[in-house]
């Protein structure tokens, strides 16, 4: 059992075999801890009963079944395998804790992981005291993280994200300065045993996690080698606080002798580590992430939040670890970022034994990173040897052939049945025996011979082969696979114009900012109807936003006329929509989803439309009435921010970057929503997927090859004006064959990229 010493509520994780697994063992890289149970506690982690360390020590009072009962269950009894050099993609709905899996094996809460086990992790969310030091470096085996050094650039920031080769290059400047800097022999001794100190102490906190987690002769074992380790631990502290004039001089020279070894051991381990030059790598990384060779070399401190997040991803990127964990990774990247760490990722998986594991609301980017799908769901962790669009087309191909199997075997029980009860009526009425042992051995073979006529090999089905021993029922019952409960949503329909014209149209619009010559916008030229459908794509920095505002009239432009529909209702989702929200409630943190919404309306909607307003966007009962709009995830007020939308009814939707804080599921219901519209759609989006379905129309399939391809839906849809434009320079360029051309003019940037250094 696990958790961390921490002000949010503690992580609980238990596995079945946590007494016999050996921490300290490496073994082939692979990962198989069985049995595994991972619980969110509402209680606090520096309660008693825990190592200061942040292990928890077990007792009585605090055994398993009460610390699942005691919080918020995320896994139980699931197995978690992982095999080296695979690169997995881990999906589930929003709030089934995928994070909390992902934090769980980055602070090595997990008991089965090795403490030697090396692993990075780009998070989510900030959860780390110091929250851009704990996104950028490694989980250290004591759980601290590393911190932002003030004055680094943006290159010095990234190199020093690699802990292991900080600790040894730390080492190696004491103990040089001890010896080539210093006379005194005695500063050299105190050196050396300082760092044998930290050694030692280190044992002492993996000696404290064997005691605790051991039980048996092994644990008798354990607590035997935590007293040893208690007692050097305690040698160490006396030398430490010996006096210089209390050292023997043999000891000196012993001493000095052993710094001396110790220091040639780190320089040979670190000339290894420089065969890969860090500085090369960390630049070819920062540059794929977007960063001009110029902006390397500006204080780390000056940049957004967004730069400093790819800072994160930099730094992970270039971490030799055994594990890397990237939650969300192309959320601040634009398209140009997101192929080529589509294409890194891709290459290292041939030349790495390292495990990777994605979250991602970008299914383009999972079908070309993932070889593996892992699937949270109901607690459990399923697998499948594929990219995301194969899983959901053999869930799909499951479901008809299992549906069918129990669809042919409920006709053929029913008409066992009714010859079972005329045989039975009538042997009765007649004295039958031969009728009425004819329906009794129906009904046994109802009873005990009906169910999977399959094996797991996929043969027909024998009960001394494939169901050896005692069991209560002979065969397992058919299930068919169900779909996952998950978010349905509805988009209102467009109120009548009542008389025609275009929605929005703008005319040779220029615009720049006060005090720049360079023009933001160079000779826009855009026109949008009712029901055109219409994706604007760029590369970050370009100007895609200043265009949205102009169009809804929040910036105005230097040159150039926009004209609007007179009765035109417009629907604008900025890309910052979902943090506003939550700003805009902190006055009044009690302000729910149906407070805001009735409260916005005044009057012009009563509860009931409130309600089924929400609804139609994924926020039901109580969490439209109960649960604070400071205290809803990130998709949820994504929906919230969509519902102010919807709720004027608009006849155009103009939306930016709505994909951001959403599960791949969401998005898949938003795509569908959209699709179905009647009015009018402006998406700036990086999401591939969004544009190719909702403004060019097309669904993934696949032929009888197994290939995806997309197929256009209805003449309905073909009927829709369906443009994708590419914001660059200033100007609109409508690409003719969509985001596959967008993709395609990117390519040769990548590679260059790629190549870099």
């Amino acid at each position: 059992m696990a958790s961390r010493r921490t002000q949010s509520p503690s992580i609980i994780a238990t596995c079945k075999q946590t007494r016999f697994h050996l921490r300290e063992d490496r073994g082939s890289g692979d990962v198989d801890i069985q049995g595994l149970n991972i619980t969110v506690s509402s209680r606090l982690a520096s309660e008693p009963g825990t190592l200061e360390s942040g292990t928890a020590v077990k007792t009585k009072a605090r055994g398993k079944s009460r610390a699942k009962g005691e919080g918020v269950e995320i896994l139980s009894s699931a197995d978690l395998r992982l095999k080296a050099g695979v690169h997995y993609g881990l999906v589930g709905r929003n709030g089934t804790g995928k994070s909390t899996i992902l934090r769980a094996m980055a602070e090595k809460l997990i008991p089965g992981l090795p403490d030697s086990l090396q692993i990075s992790f780009l998070q989510q969310t900030e959860w780390a005291d110091n929250k851009l030091a704990g996104a950028a470096g490694l989980s250290r085996i004591d759980g601290k993280s590393p911190s932002v050094g003030s004055g680094k650039t943006v290159l010095q920031h990234v190199m020093s994200s690699d802990e292991s080769r900080n600790e040894v290059e730390g080492k190696i400047k004491v103990l040089s300065h001890a010896l080539e800097e210093t006379d005194d022999q005695w500063a050299t001794v105190q050196a050396i045993r300082k760092l044998r100190h930290d050694e030692l102490k280190r044992q002492l906190f993996l000696a404290q996690k064997n005691a605790s987690l051991r039980s048996g002769s092994r644990g008798m074992e354990a607590r035997k080698a935590l007293k040893a380790a208690e007692a050097k631990v305690a040698e160490s502290e006396a030398e430490l606080d010996q006096k210089k004039e209390e050292c023997e001089h043999d000891v000196l020279q012993k001493e000095t002798q052993a710094a001396v070894d110790l220091l040639n051991d780190l320089q040979a381990q670190f000339d290894a580590m420089r065969i890969v030059d860090i500085e090369k790598e960390a630049r070819k990384v920062l540059l794929g992430l977007g960063f001009k060779e110029a902006s390397l070399e500006q204080p780390f401190n000056s940049l957004s939040g967004g730069w400093r997040m790819r800072c994160a991803m930099a730094g992970v990127l270039i971490q030799h670890a055994d594990i890397m964990i990237l939650d969300e990774p192309t959320n601040f990247l634009d398209l140009l970022g997101v192929i080529w760490l589509e294409n890194y990722l891709t290459k290292s998986e041939r030349i790495s034994n390292k495990i990777v594991i994605l979250v991602s609301h970008d299914r383009d980017f999972l079908n070309t990173v993932c070889q593996e799908i892992v699937i949270l769901r109901d607690q459990k962790l399923t697998y499948f040897k594929g990219n995301l669009s194969e899983y959901e087309e053999d869930v799909e191909a499951q479901k008809l052939y299992w549906g069918r199997m129990k669809e042919a075997q409920d006709k053929q029980i029913a008409h066992m049945e009714t010859t079972i009860r005329e045989n039975m009526k009538l042997g009765k009425k007649t004295g039958d025996d031969n009728k009425l042992r004819m329906a009794k051995s129906r009904q046994k073979k109802v009873d005990d011979r009906m169910g999977v006529q399959v094996s797991a090999t996929g043969g027909r089905f024998k009960l001394n082969r494939d169901l050896p021993g005692y069991h209560e029922s002979r065969r397992a019952e058919i299930e068919v696979p169900v779909d996952e409960k998950g978010v349905s949503i509805a988009i209102p329909d467009a109120p009548d114009l009542r008389f025609p014209g275009p929605l929005i149209s703008m005319e040779s619009i220029l615009f720049k900012y006060k005090g720049r010559d360079a023009l933001v916008l160079n000779g826009i030229d855009l026109v949008i109807h009712m029901g055109d459908r219409v994706g604007i794509m760029g590369l970050n920095g370009c100007g895609k936003t200043t265009l949205l505002r102009s169009l809804v009239g929040s910036t105005g432009v230097s040159k150039g006329t926009v004209s609007r529909h007179p009765r035109l209702k417009l629907g604008y989702y900025s890309q910052h929509a979902a943090e506003e929200l939550k700003e805009s409630v902190q006055s009044d943190p009690g302000t729910t989803a149906l407070s805001l919404i009735l409260r916005e309306a005044e009057g012009e909607l009563l509860e009931g439309g409130a309600r089924s307003l929400l609804s139609s966007l994924g926020l039901v009962g109580r969490t439209a009435s109960d649960v604070p709009v400071a205290q809803l995830s990130g998709g949820q007020l994504v929906r919230l921010a969509l519902a102010r939308i919807l709720r004027g009814m608009p006849h155009l939707l103009i939306l930016d970057e709505i994909t951001t804080h959403l599960d791949f599921h969401t998005v898949v219901a938003l795509a569908e929503a959209l699709s179905s519209y009647n009015g009018a759609l402006l998406l700036v989006s990086h999401d591939r997927y969004l544009i190719r379905t909702v403004v060019e129309g097309k669904r993934e399939t696949s032929n009888e090859d197994g290939d995806g391809q997309l197929d256009v839906n209805s003449e309905e849809e073909q009927s829709r004006r369906r443009h994708v434009y590419v914001l660059k320079g200033g100007k609109l360029s409508l690409q003719e064959n969509g985001v596959e051309q967008f993709e395609k003019s990117l390519g040769k940037r990548v590679r260059k990229l790629l190549e870099v250094g």
